[in-house]
């Protein structure tokens, strides 16, 4: 898959990869920066089900843990990266388009 076809990213996923761009490999580490970015929990079901698709979709990687960790971590592929960075990308030239039908505030509150 290119990155146009994973973009654009439903809000589970870019928040997973955004946690993961933290350095945060396994699924309880992820949820809980994602509660933490987002305000909103994630259940593991939701993210080891997302963590799962992502990885048949070439996004993540499950690695090897550490002997005796039942955690499974995961890394971020090159084309998640780039993934994350299209989502970015199109978030910030959407959230201007808002700002400059004064929809929201901009960053000096106005």
């Amino acid at each position: 898959m290119t990155v146009d076809e994973h973009t654009p990213l439903s809000a589970v996923v870019f928040q997973i990869l955004l946690a993961m761009a933290d350095g945060h490999e396994h699924g309880y580490a992820i949820g809980k920066a994602v509660e933490e970015l987002s305000g909103s929990r994630m259940g593991p079901g939701t993210i080891y089900g997302s963590l799962q698709r992502m990885e048949r979709n070439g996004l993540v990687a499950e690695t090897e843990g550490n002997e005796g960790d039942r955690r499974k971590p995961f890394v971020m592929t090159d084309a998640g990266r780039h993934a994350l960075r299209a989502e970015a990308a199109r978030i910030v030239r959407l959230a201007a388009h808002a700002r400059s039908r004064d929809l929201v505030a901009g960053a000096d509150g106005a």
